[in-house]
């Protein structure tokens, strides 16, 4: 069975609701009229005929009680009929054979025999049409004597009504119109940014996401066409992010790649028969190995760290103790620059966190500072308190990064120096690394520079709580 669609939805829902107005609409109607202007041709019947039996209480079925009948009946729009035959007031039997000309029935007959007055609305077969009519009883000494019989035909009751027919079939067709011009404006409405929204993420599926939808309303789907249109966004941002992470590992590993693949086969094919270039080719060989294993091994850091599931340690450690383990690893590389190294630590700032991804945040940012750091320059490292948090600061003297490169450091490959690769072996992993450690420790990390000046890299992390 076919499933409705939501415009299918929206027009069944307005019909049901525009039907079931017209209809209460209409009852009402009816109710109303029946209720007040029936209810009124009524009451004025009664009063009638109560006036006409003060008259012939008074004057009983006299010249003066007849004239007042034939007042009555001429002056009004209902009909009076005075009688004292009780062949028209109905035999004293439900059956007889004057059943046709009698003007009342026999239970309404017994009505009249204990002196209430008596209300009609049906089809009399004495006149042959519908007709609403009061019969009032004429008493005297408990018996009946006759009737006052006062009536209208319904079409008289009704004919002001046939004006508010034509009104109401008036503002049937009124409200239909409605339904059909406001159904469609609200479908198209609520559909037709569905429809496109449709379109959109079936693009999206194929993997085009540079598609937008341009809606301006302020209602739901407003809100939820910006956030399909920022979804669009950070999955464009994510795929081109994809695409230039498979280019970069793609260029890493092709570098090294290509030059063991020619220096393994130069020395497979005899090519190299001194002594001295295989052991330099070797070393060359080496090296790009080396490289490659530092990209992998920088590329599963990333990987992990990235996940939410890393499990990372936490215990209590002394920053200063191992900021001053790293820089003793370092010690060689600064005396070959000969790069001084000036420290500022506060031994007494004890943090919370795991000690071999720490020591790579410091390796990292000193790796880099050293890096760029001209030889005979100096280095500053500082650790401090504030408030409660560890600042661990690196300031060196290089050349500094751009206001258009600084946002991008943090990137994975991104380089300043683009032809550090092969010049300086880095991955350009480090610092995307260094960032998600400082994220998983709860920390911050803050990169300032200023070409020509040098870079001050900031990482501040939260002091142990006792």
């Amino acid at each position: 069975m076919r499933r409705l669609g939501i415009k299918q939805k929206i027009w069944m829902t307005l019909s049901i609701v525009s039907l079931f107005t017209i209809l209460t609409g209409i009852g009402l109607t009816f109710y109303l009229y029946e209720k007040f202007y029936v209810e009124k041709q009524i009451e004025l019947l009664l009063m009638q005929g109560k006036r006409l039996e003060a008259v012939y209480d008074q004057n009983g079925k006299g010249e003066e009680f007849l004239k007042r009948v034939q007042w009555t009946d001429e002056g009004s729009e209902g009909k009076v009929i005075f009688t004292d035959d009780p062949m028209l007031l109905s035999a004293g039997v439900p059956y007889d054979e004057y059943f046709n000309t009698n003007l009342i029935t026999f239970e309404e007959r017994q009505q009249l025999l204990a002196g209430k007055e008596v209300i009609m609305i049906r089809e009399h077969p004495r006149f042959n049409q519908d007709i609403l009519a009061v019969t009032i009883p004429l008493l005297q000494e408990e018996l009946l004597q006759g009737a006052i019989f006062l009536y209208m035909p319904l079409e008289v009751v009704y004919e002001p009504f046939q004006s508010i027919r034509l009104l109401l079939l008036l503002a049937l067709v009124f409200v239909l119109l409605i339904v059909i011009v406001g159904g469609r404006k609200i479908s198209d409405h609520l559909i037709s940014p569905l429809k496109k929204m449709e379109v959109i993420s079936h693009k999206m599926m194929d993997g085009d996401f540079t598609q937008r939808i341009h809606i301006k309303t302020r209602d739901e789907i407003g809100s939820l066409s910006q956030s399909l249109n920022s979804l669009a966004s950070s999955l464009e941002k994510v795929e081109q992010q994809r695409r230039e992470f498979l280019q970069n590992v793609s260029h890493e590993l092709r570098t090294p790649l290509s030059y063991i693949k020619g220096y393994t086969e130069a020395i497979r094919d005899g090519v190299v028969v001194d002594n001295e270039d295989r052991n330099k080719y070797m070393n060359i060989i080496h090296h790009e190995v080396s490289r490659l294993q530092r990209l992998v091994n920088d590329l599963l850091d990333l990987a992990q760290l990235e996940g939410d599931s890393y499990p990372m340690k936490h215990e209590p450690l002394s920053f200063a103790q191992l900021t001053l383990d790293v820089l003793e690893r370092y010690e060689l590389i600064t005396k070959q620059k000969n790069i001084k190294i000036q420290e500022q630590l506060d031994d007494d700032i004890i943090i919370e966190g795991e000690a071999d991804r720490l020591e790579q945040v410091i390796s990292n940012l000193l790796d880099n500072a050293i890096r760029y750091t001209l030889e005979g320059k100096e280095l500053f490292i500082s650790l401090s308190q504030q408030q409660s948090s560890a600042v661990f600061t690196i300031q060196d003297l290089g050349p500094g990064i751009s206001e258009e490169d600084l946002p991008k450091v943090v990137d994975r490959f991104y380089r300043v120096n683009k032809a550090r690769t092969r010049k300086d072996g880095g991955t350009g992993l480090g610092l995307a690394i260094v960032n998600q450690i400082v994220k998983k420790h709860r920390g911050i990390f803050l990169i300032e520079s200023e070409e020509g000046i040098g870079t001050t890299v900031t990482v501040k992390l939260p002091l142990l709580e006792i």
